[in-house]
């Protein structure tokens, strides 16, 4: 009755008395954590902060580039999940920075732009996870068919092959994303001079018109004949 009534209201309803064997259960660990990258536009006079979970005792890879706005500069900051203060960056226009290990739980990643009044920042940063998890799933194959069952072929090599193979992807994913982001600050910096460079361009044209309307009509003003003639 007390668990209908509590439905009713829309009030959360607490299970008691829970099987032994449901609570003693052990759990899968948390998957891990996959690569992101991300560009965002942070206004002027703003602090924008993100969390991002992390498993313990992996590695963390973290790098940012600020790539459009004035100055091409933020403040950063990055927290363990236990609230230790890691990185504090002033004006910045980029960094790297490796946690290793890591805790387990939420980091946060603060971008500051705060000291800017007017101009506003467009931000990129990426992150590049690395967890013993990872390496425990690559031993485990080698564990279930004995050396005699492989054909004379070594386990470890194979094994090698792949952590390689897996390190040389995950740079060169890495190495694209960042050839992405200098490509977009170049072309913010460019289009950034074009319009610069057609607006004071406009700004002489109109000058140059004025200058030359005035020296038209004062070089009329000389050849005019104002004496007045009697009739």
């Amino acid at each position: 009755m007390a668990a209908a009534a509590a439905l009713a209201l829309g009030l959360p309803l607490l299970l008691l008395g829970a099987p032994r064997g449901v609570l003693g259960q052990a759990h899968p660990p948390p998957p891990a954590p996959q690569d992101a990258e991300f560009t965002f536009l942070l206004p002027a006079g703003r602090r924008e902060c993100f969390y991002q979970g992390a498993p313990g005792n992996g590695s963390m890879e973290l790098e940012y580039q600020v790539i459009g706005g004035a100055g091409l500069d933020v403040d950063f900051s990055l927290e363990s999940p236990s609230g230790r203060l890691l990185v504090d960056e002033y004006r910045r226009s980029d960094g790297v920075h490796t946690i290793e290990p890591t805790e387990g739980g939420d980091y946060k990643l603060c971008f500051d732009n705060s000291f800017s009044t007017i101009s506003e920042k467009l931000v990129f940063f990426e992150l590049i996870f690395d967890s013993a998890q990872e390496d425990e799933d690559l031993n485990s194959w080698a564990e279930v068919a004995e050396p005699e069952e492989m054909l004379d072929i070594k386990i470890e090599d194979i094994k090698e092959s792949i952590e390689t193979m897996k390190s040389r992807l995950e740079r060169s994913i890495q190495m694209q994303a960042l050839l992405r982001a200098f490509e977009a600050r170049d072309r913010n910096l460019q289009e950034s001079n074009l319009s610069r460079v057609n607006f004071w361009s406009a700004v002489n044209l109109t000058v140059l018109l004025v200058v030359s309307f005035l020296q038209v009509y004062m070089l009329k003003s000389l050849f005019e004949d104002k004496r007045r003639v009697w009739t």
